[in-house]
């Protein structure tokens, strides 16, 4: 249809790799899988159905065939009740098994038969009993009014959605970067959207569900990805006390980054003195002190005075020659001498962020200058650790990416890297598990925003990371920049817990997080907990026996095996020689099978956060109590990951928040 014969112009060709790029990014679009294309139908007043489904489908003469489930005319199948059917007589659900269609179920508006709070009883509740294959799987087809509202809410500003397990907040959340791509696809498609997720498996778990929805050019990440897409590969391998994490994440560590800095800005020593033929030029300690000061007040970054303070440096030596040779002249003629060299990098070094870093961590005296009073000596120990062989060896973690990113924020791109180290914005940017992220890690994420426009999601009951935030006023004043606002919105029906497993669970958030609106189960029914106790010898055994026996129950359904950090080496050597099919989920970024396993997936409570599955088999709840930094919230998290069974297996005494 494009080709360009020989001796086609230029402007032929340019048309050619345009229609070529369209095509290519139209069949990324109906790229749906096994995904159903046409889940619903609407018949208004005036005698008008439409079908609607997750992309538009046009016949020959353009009229419509299927709506795409976000155009303005869709959103009745979503919002309407019956106090307000919004025009509509019939609501049709198809309800479907991928492409199988298996149920229709059919809403009458006119004779006032609909449920105000959820819409759609049997599709919806088909959905949420059908079996989890370890992939987070889209609701477009069941979305509820109070979900609908948060996804077609406007544009600008920061949307807050504080919602507990199971109200769907991830889903919603991704539906609405979806909705916002299709509704503003001019400027968005542009200038691009992101997600960013707590850890790479929940990345893996949620990676199909926009893609579904005909909507595969967002980009996803966490933050050390943020930083490689500037720096390239950033070995995040090293796991942070509780103490160095949170040291990391405080506000006081932008000023320990200045003075850091700063401290390596330094005067000579001495006098600096150097042959030129038979003269000898000559750069005093004063001179140094005076250029110094001259750079800190003219350039806002420090990598970009470099160039500054070297034609300083030799316009001073140049000026010391008796003949007042051309500073040019002086600069060819002993730019390579090693002296030099040498002299330029001590009083005026370019740096890499992990360059800084690196040396900070690794010197007593850098760490007390720059930490100060602000910091307890115990936060300076939690610091210190040794430069190691070389940088290729060096490893970071998760807390240390804010401060990487901060310190490039700081020194700026090195010299004739102008472009190369830029930071990418985007239009629109979807936070998940928000609560979680440290103010630095906040500041990180706002330098990626292009006007401040945010999708916040996230359950501050579920805030296990030391020094998370306990509020989401906290959140917000480290990222908002816009002008508007920000709005508030609150999901309270959990569609994935039934009643039995969260009442459990409330238990516990009544102790975490009393000041929140805890949760209600739509599910009303479902198999009460199994709190199981055993003996500290059988306990890897009995989990054996326990997988086996809720596997046969749930009839091939995915199950967690959630175990506190410190036991999943042994839990993992055990499931290893018992036979069972099953899989280790992990953060790393070069292992690819650290996505959930699709019956049996071991995971340490720290990563779990975010994930659904059929079954949950939680190991010793009073380690995970003891060990981890919130230890109340983190239990709260491993209590609801199911979507219908849950077995506690303990040991150890249980903590009393569960003991009837």
């Amino acid at each position: 249809m494009v080709e360009v014969g020989r001796g086609g112009t230029t402007q032929a060709r340019y048309e050619r790799d345009v229609i070529e790029e369209q095509i290519y990014n139209r069949l990324a679009q109906l790229q749906l899988g096994a995904a159903s294309l046409v889940f619903g139908r609407i018949d208004d007043v005036e005698g008008d159905a439409f079908h609607i489904g997750r992309l538009a489908v046009a016949d020959e003469h353009q009229e419509p065939v299927v709506v795409d489930w976000r155009a303005p005319v869709a959103e009745p199948f979503y919002r309407a009740t019956g106090r307000e059917p919004m025009g509509l007589v019939l609501r049709r659900h198809f309800v479907s098994r991928g492409r199988q269609l298996v149920d229709l179920e059919d809403e009458l508006f006119d004779l006032d038969q609909l449920d105000d709070t959820y819409q759609g009883h049997g599709a919806l509740l088909a959905a949420l009993e059908q079996n989890r294959t370890g992939e987070l799987r889209d609701i477009v087809a069941t979305i509820q009014g109070e979900q609908d509202e948060i996804i077609r809410d406007e544009l600008k500003g920061a949307l807050v959605v504080q919602g507990g397990p199971g109200t769907g907040k991830t889903v919603v959340a991704l539906h609405r970067a979806a909705y916002l791509l299709y509704t503003f696809r001019f400027p968005l498609e542009g200038q691009g959207v992101l997600v960013i997720g707590p850890n790479r498996l929940f990345l893996r778990y949620i990676e199909r569900v926009l893609p579904s929805l005909g909507e595969a050019g967002v980009h996803m990440s966490v933050l050390a990805d943020l930083f490689n897409d500037v720096f390239g590969e950033t070995r995040v391998r090293r796991t942070d006390a509780p103490a160095a994490a949170s040291a990391k994440g405080d506000l006081a560590m932008i000023d320990a980054l200045k003075r850091a800095i700063r401290d390596r800005e330094r005067p000579l020593r001495d006098d600096f003195i150097v042959g030129y033929g038979l003269a000898r030029l000559r750069f005093t300690r004063n001179q140094s002190r005076q250029l110094i000061r001259q750079a800190r007040r003219r350039y806002r970054t420090h990598n970009s005075a470099r160039n500054f303070v070297e034609s300083e440096f030799f316009r001073v030596l140049a000026g010391s020659h008796r003949s007042r040779p051309d500073a040019g002249v002086v600069c060819d003629r002993l730019n390579n001498d090693p002296t030099i060299r040498a002299a330029l990098e001590w009083m005026w070094p370019v740096l890499r962020p992990h360059d800084l870093m690196r040396d900070l961590y690794g010197s007593d005296s850098l760490l007390k200058s720059a930490l100060r009073d602000e910091f307890a000596d115990g936060a300076r120990r939690a610091l210190r650790r040794s430069r190691g062989d070389d940088m290729a060896s060096y490893t970071w973690s998760d807390a240390d990416v804010p401060l990487l990113d901060e310190a490039h924020h700081l020194l700026g791109p090195r010299p004739g890297h102008k472009g190369d180290e830029d930071v990418r914005t985007y239009g629109h940017i979807v936070i998940d598990e928000a609560q979680d992220h440290s103010p630095m890690a906040l500041r990180m994420i706002a330098r990626r925003s292009l006007n401040g426009s945010y999708t916040i999601v996230g359950d501050v009951a579920q805030a296990t990371a030391p020094g998370a935030a306990n509020d989401w006023t906290d959140v917000l004043e480290h990222l908002s920049r816009s002008s508007s606002s920000p709005r508030m919105r609150e999901l309270t029906l959990s569609y994935r817990i039934p009643a039995p497993n969260l009442i459990l669970a409330l238990r516990v958030l009544e102790e975490a997080a009393p000041w929140l609106t805890p949760p209600v189960a739509v599910r009303q029914k479902g198999e009460p907990p199994r709190i199981i106790q055993t003996t500290h010898e059988r306990r890897l055994e009995r989990v054996v026996e326990i997988i086996r026996e809720e596997s046969a129950s749930l009839d091939g359904g995915s199950i967690a095996v959630i175990v506190p950090e410190s036991m999943l080496d042994e839990v993992d050597s055990r499931l290893a020689i018992s036979g069972l099919d099953y899989g280790r989920a992990t953060n790393s970024s070069r292992n690819a099978t650290g996505s959930l396993h699709s019956q049996v997936a071991l995971v340490p409570v720290g990563l779990v956060k975010g994930l659904e599955l059929d079954g949950s088999i939680v190991v010793e709840p009073a380690r995970i109590l003891r060990e981890e930094p919130q230890g109340l919230r983190a239990l709260y998290v491993g209590l609801t990951r199911s979507t219908k069974r849950l077995v506690l297996v303990h040991a150890e005494p249980l903590p009393s928040v569960l003991v009837d």
